[in-house]
């Protein structure tokens, strides 16, 4: 099977959207989750307003804000990989991902303390509903990031093939707008638990 030179490929200048209709359907299925669990959490909320503000006030906000600065570099080093993917620089492309990827790692060593501190302040998901939501929301998000670390190391070995087919291509794109989903997740959901009052 031949396969086209990336270059050309990744040099087209059309507009497009970047990935495969099936990466978005599941990203865009994937936000839509989360929504109902943010609605869901909101609702909680506006019901026991006390009890919420007083668990959120137990959280180590340096934790969330820290682990925002590791996903937003991160994004940083995906959309400057497929700039390097586009101009054929492979060996930068793959120090970027790489990058990303350590970053991801940071992220749940971060998350594993997170968690550590709760558990030992014996404030888990049977505590009431505050934690219940706390740990199942982050937990969630906490699952696609591995799944996203998943997806990198895919694209690490993509970077490595001094030719990409279309379908290659188009993978990377969906790889990487897959990542900036996990990261805008947070996003939302930092201020949303650690934050709002």
């Amino acid at each position: 099977m031949v396969t086209e030179p990336s270059q050309p490929l990744a040099a087209k200048t059309s507009k497009r959207i970047p990935g495969e209709a099936g990466v978005w359907i599941f990203i865009l299925g994937d936000i839509c989750v989360f929504a109902v669990f943010f609605t869901y959490y909101l609702v909680q909320r506006s019901k026991h307003t006390d009890l919420f503000d007083l668990s959120q006030s137990t959280l180590n906000k340096n934790f969330g804000a820290v682990n925002t600065v590791f996903l937003l570099i991160s994004s940083l080093f995906v959309v400057l990989a497929v700039r390097a993917m586009r101009s054929t620089e492979r060996l930068l492309a793959q120090r970027l991902i790489s990058g990303a990827f350590l970053c991801g790692v940071a992220f749940i060593v971060v998350k594993v303390f997170e968690y550590s501190e709760r558990i030992a302040a014996h404030q888990i998901p049977t505590t009431n509903n505050f934690y219940l939501l706390y740990f199942v929301l982050t937990g969630l998000h906490l699952f696609h990031l591995i799944l996203g670390l998943g997806v990198l190391t895919a694209l690490v070995f993509l970077a490595r093939k001094p030719d990409l087919s279309q379908h290659q291509w188009a993978f990377f794109e969906g790889g990487a707008c897959f990542w900036h989903m996990v990261d805008l997740l947070w996003l939302v959901l930092f201020p949303l638990i650690f934050l709002v009052r």
